[in-house]
C-alpha cells in the first residue's frame, strides 16, 4: 500500500523526461543488427546463452573459489565477443531467437557483476560461501558492494557504508513484528 501511494505521489509531482531521437536510433540500429549478421545455428544466441548458465553454474555457485571466478571473467569476456557476432534467422514477428539474442548483453552484464562483486568479498555469508574464505568477515558486515559501470563500460566497484536505517522504516518494521 505505501509503495504504491509513493509511487502515485511521484508521478504526479515529476514530469516527462527528455528523448532523444538519435538514441531511438541508434537503439533500434543495435537491435536489428543480429539480423544483419550471417546465422549460425552452432554459435548462435542459444547456444551463447547456454554456454553462459553453465558456466556461472560451474564457476560462480554458491560454493565459490577465486581462481574459478577468475576463470569465469575471462569466460564472460570471450562470450562477449561471440555475443557481438551472433546472428539471427527469421523475421521481427515472434522470433524467440531474436529475443535471445537481445538478453545476452544484459545477461553478461549481470553475470559479470555478480562474479566481480562475489570476488571482492573475501568472506562467505548468506548464499555465498567462498571456500578460499570459509568464515564472516566484521570488515563486510557493515559494507554494500556497489558494481557499475563507467563512461567507457567497464565495471568498478567500490564498498559503501551500510547506512543507519530511518526511524520511519524502523518503525514500520517494528510494527511488522
Amino acid at each position: 500500500k505505501r509503495a504504491g501511494e509513493f509511487a502515485a505521489q511521484f508521478a504526479q509531482e515529476t514530469s516527462l523526461g527528455e528523448i532523444d531521437p538519435g538514441a531511438i536510433d541508434e537503439t533500434a540500429r543495435q537491435a536489428l543488427a543480429p539480423f544483419e549478421r550471417e546465422f549460425h545455428q552452432a554459435d548462435g544466441a542459444y547456444q551463447v546463452q547456454k554456454d553462459l548458465q553453465e558456466m556461472m553454474q560451474d564457476k560462480v555457485g554458491i560454493v565459490r573459489r577465486e581462481d574459478e571466478m577468475q576463470a569465469a571473467l575471462e569466460g564472460i569476456g570471450a562470450l562477449w565477443q561471440r555475443a557481438a557476432r551472433v546472428g539471427v534467422d527469421g523475421n521481427r514477428e515472434f522470433n524467440p531467437g531474436w529475443h535471445t539474442a537481445l538478453d545476452l548483453a544484459n545477461l553478461l552484464t549481470v553475470s559479470e557483476a555478480v562474479t566481480r562483486a562475489a570476488l571482492e568479498r573475501k568472506e562467505s555469508r548468506g548464499a555465498q560461501f567462498r571456500e578460499d574464505y570459509p568464515e564472516k568477515s566484521a570488515e563486510f558486515a557493515k559494507v554494500n558492494t556497489i558494481v557499475w559501470k563507467d563512461e567507457e563500460g567497464r565495471m568498478q566497484i567500490r564498498r559503501e557504508g551500510i547506512p543507519a536505517l530511518r526511524e520511519d522504516l524502523q518503525k514500520v518494521i517494528e510494527e511488522m513484528k
